[in-house]
Formats: structure tokens, sequence, C-alpha cells
């Protein structure tokens, strides 16, 4: 497996979460008491195919559960490192919305966290499927569902800790480090190491990047947002990372999965991403305007053009960036319109989301 005699050779005696390793996985949950006296272990699978950490499905005699286990580096890209103790700012984040019904209800439950292992065991939500296909135009987000996610957000941001140790707690400055990486600096950096054309599968792209590149007003706006971002201190808990693919359809209606990324900040960003996303779905901009008038009548607070901004450096990075959005259908007249919009929201965030 990918960098497991790495992992063990620099936390020895630390249980390492192997798909394929059953007996040990059993070893692990017996001995620490994590199944009960009359509960066997009955399979192991994967669960989803996150970027960010090992997740597994354990099905045991009396039930199931999700395993999550955090690296010091990226389950998809083993080559890119990552804070080790992400699941843990996970945990605590779970333990702070719990006794919040609008926030908790639309979550998995945190069943118990190892500090020392940095997994964490959530309820499992039952039969699943992401939102992945919404930009292929294959599902539809209704407003059921659009209405529900803004009213998550207007809840979860009011749960902001009070300050001081309290605050400390939700920093996660390394996760914002590699997520500001990603989100604001590599794309725009030239050389990067990226082949656009040939990783995006979209020829022509390289030399439509180049352009924005060489654009100092926007590399100038995109630098002082993402400055904003890793060092401000807001008054909201964000979740952080706000878009699809932290969105379950399960029976019970739409989930939010993933917090990892959560630290107390802008409103601004979680709702900039969500109308990103939107936007890269092809929603109509109305659709996409409609989330500020649902969050503001959820009772939220917010600087439309901020919101503009943060969705415009989400764009252009979806675009630009590692982290494709594999479903994604979009040739390069559409994304060329996108990173035109890009420009206009980070230059002129007082217009609207559309060129």
């Amino acid at each position: 497996m990918i960098r497991k005699a790495d992992f063990l050779a620099l936390h020895p005696g630390v249980y390492f979460l192997d798909v394929t390793d059953v007996p040990t996985l059993n070893v692990y949950l017996t001995d620490g008491g994590r199944l009960g006296p009359l509960e066997a272990l009955i399979s192991v699978e994967k669960a989803g195919e996150g970027n960010m950490n090992c997740t597994v499905r354990i099905r045991t005699s009396s039930g199931s559960f999700i395993l999550k286990q955090s690296r010091p580096w990226l389950e998809k890209y083993p080559q890119i490192s990552a804070p080790f103790d992400r699941a843990l700012i996970e945990a605590r984040f779970y333990h702070l919305i719990s006794a919040t019904e609008a926030v908790a209800s639309r979550m998995p439950r945190l069943l118990w966290a190892d500090e020392q292992a940095h997994t964490l065991a959530l309820e499992d939500l039952g039969p699943a499927s992401d939102f992945f296909p919404l930009y292929a135009r294959q599902i539809a987000l209704s407003d059921t569902i659009l209405s529900a996610l803004v009213n998550y957000l207007a809840a979860l941001h009011r749960l902001a800790p009070e300050r001081g140790e309290d605050r400390k707690r939700f920093t996660n400055h390394e996760m914002r480090v590699l997520n500001h990486e990603h989100m604001f600096a590599l794309p725009l950096r030239e050389p990067n190491g990226l082949d656009l054309d040939a990783h995006t599968g979209t020829p022509g792209l390289t030399a439509v990047a180049a352009s924005l590149k060489a654009d100092a007003a926007y590399g100038q706006a995109v630098a002082a947002l993402g400055e904003r971002y890793l060092h401000g201190e807001g008054e909201n808990l964000l979740h952080g990372d706000f878009f699809p693919g932290s969105f379950l359809r399960t029976a019970a209606g739409v989930r939010i999965i993933d917090p990892e990324f959560c630290f107390c900040g802008d409103a601004e960003l979680d709702l900039g991403v969500l109308a990103a996303h939107l936007l890269l779905a092809g929603e109509p901009t109305d659709r996409v305007e409609s989330i500020l008038s649902l969050y503001h009548a959820a009772g939220g607070g917010f600087s439309s053009a901020l919101v503009r901004q943060y969705a415009g450096v989400e764009i252009m990075r979806r675009l630009i960036g590692v982290a494709q959005i594999p479903t994604l259908k979009a040739g390069l007249a559409r994304k060329t319109d996108l990173l035109a919009l890009s420009r206009q929201l980070l230059l002129a965030p007082e217009q609207s989301f559309s060129v």
C-alpha cells in the first residue's frame, strides 16, 4: 500500500488503516474496546473516492459505521504533504455542532475519535451518492436542497466558539496553509509544473491561463484575498470546503460531510464556494444570486462583493489548478468564459454573477 512503510517507520506502534488487512483492523477495534463485547467484525470496504483521507465502511454484527484516518499526506495525491491531525480537527467540529439540531441533523454523528491513530468513527448514513453528476447535468439541485444547504450554512455560521482558547482550537492554520497554496497560489504561479492541456484534457487551456496569470491586477486581487483567508480571524464557524463533493444524497435528504477545512473566518467563503460550483455546473445566474437572498432570510449577514470574490477564486482554481472536477463537461470556450467571469468577480465584485 502507498507509503504504509513510511507511516509505520515514522509512527511506530500507531495503527495504520488498511482496507486489505482485516485481521489487524479487527485487533485495533476489539482491543481498543471500539466494538461491543458481543459485536463481531464482518467486512470492510472503501467508502468513496475522497482526495484527503482513507475512509472505509465497517460492517459488524450490530450494524455499520464509517472509519476515517488522516495521514501526513493526501490520500489521492500521496506526494502532497498534509496536516496529520486534520481528523482530530474534524472531531472537534462534530463535538461543537452536536447540540445544534439545525446543523447536526444535516451531518453524520461522531461516534468516537482516537487521538493517537488520528482516526474517527462516524455514523453510517446508509446508501448515498455524491453530487458530482450535477456538473454533467445528470442530476438537478432542487430548490428544496438548495434551501437546505443555505439554511445549514446560516445555522453553522452562528456557532463560532468564544474568543480565547476555544477559538484557538479552530484556527486550523496548517489546513489553511494547504488550501491557500492550492486555491490562491499554485494555479497562478508560473511555472507551476502543471501541463494544463494534458492535466485537464482541454487543449488550448494553457494559453488562456497564461493570459490570466499575466494580468497583474487580477493576481494582486487574488493575493490580497488569499492573505485575508490565510491570516484573518472571522466571527463565523465555517465548513471550509462547501462544494458538491461534500454533499450526499441520502434517503433522509441532503447531508454534509468532510468539515476538515473548518475554521473561524468569513461567512462569505462558504457562500462564495457554493456560488462558484453552481456556476461551474451551469446554473442560471438568478439561481446563483438566490443563495444570497436565502441566506439573508435565514438571518445571515454578508458582503455580496466578498462572496463574489471568493467565488471568482474558486472558479479559477477548479479550472487551472490541481483539484479538477472530473465530471465537469466543459470545452475550451466554456472554460474561457468562466475564467473571464472569475476575473470580473475579482476586479468588479459589485457586478452580478454573469459576464
